[in-house]
């Protein structure tokens, strides 16, 4: 039977390399976003390559729905090897003009739901005593800025989860880590704010954003460590980035 991992927070860069690299290599990807439907181009173009991926809705927020699509993958399409949390909730607001609504949401996006999605998983993994629980970070998960009072105390707060869950879970089996994403990722999204701030993206010396793909095999060979060298805390970051 095929591996399987399931990515919670698949969206169309980080999360969808990290499917098509898994994939690649023979696993069964589930991907889960609150619109589950946004994943159909992905799920071909991975079963074109000869791979196997199925899509979910879901909202990572919703104890009810993350327990389901896990419950319901281990049910339907095979044990979980790997559980990726990957959501963000990237938002900037200077501090008077953060509403409680937006800290209180960037706060479910980015730290309840890696507690939902872990808690789910690792339900599971106990049952057999391993499996690994890898989760997103990104800068803000190391030092607060300006504008960011929302989205570093959610990552502030998933980082600790991380810490806590690989003490607990590390000796029962279960490989625990998180990764810092430290660097603007080569996306559109990227793209723009550095066109808004003056710049020229394809005018930087190449690799100084960060590709997905490499990205995505950090997570590929954090989960095909040895348990006697396991690595909890993973920090990327490309040449030129200052820290």
């Amino acid at each position: 039977m095929a591996n399987t991992c399931l990515i919670v927070g698949a969206g169309d860069y980080i999360g969808a390399a990290i499917a098509k690299r898994f994939a690649r290599g023979g696993f069964t990807v589930c991907l889960a976003r609150r619109n589950g439907d946004s994943n159909a181009a992905l799920v071909e173009e991975i079963a074109s390559a000869g791979g196997r991926a199925l899509s979910y809705s879901v909202d990572a927020r919703e104890e009810a729905q993350v327990d389901a699509c896990i419950d319901r993958i281990e049910a339907e399409v095979g044990a979980l090897d790997l559980v990726i949390f990957n959501v963000g909730g990237n938002v900037s607001f200077p501090l008077v003009e953060t509403t409680e609504r937006v800290f209180r949401k960037v706060w479910m996006m980015a730290c309840l739901g890696g507690f939902l999605t872990g808690r789910a998983a690792a339900r599971h993994m106990l049952q057999r005593g391993a499996g690994s629980i890898f989760f997103t970070g990104a800068t803000a998960s190391l030092r607060g800025g300006s504008g960011f009072s929302a989205f570093a105390s959610a990552k502030f707060g998933l980082r600790a989860l991380a810490q806590s869950m690989a003490r607990e879970l590390g000796p029962q089996g279960i490989h625990v880590a998180h990764l810092i994403i430290d660097s603007g990722v080569d996306t559109e999204f990227v793209r723009e704010r550095i066109r808004s701030a003056g710049r020229d993206p394809d005018a930087l010396a190449p690799d100084t954003l960060m590709r997905p793909e490499a990205v995505a095999e950090a997570y590929w060979q954090l989960h095909h460590q040895s348990r006697d060298a396991w690595t909890h805390e993973l920090d990327l970051r490309p040449f030129a980035e200052k820290f």
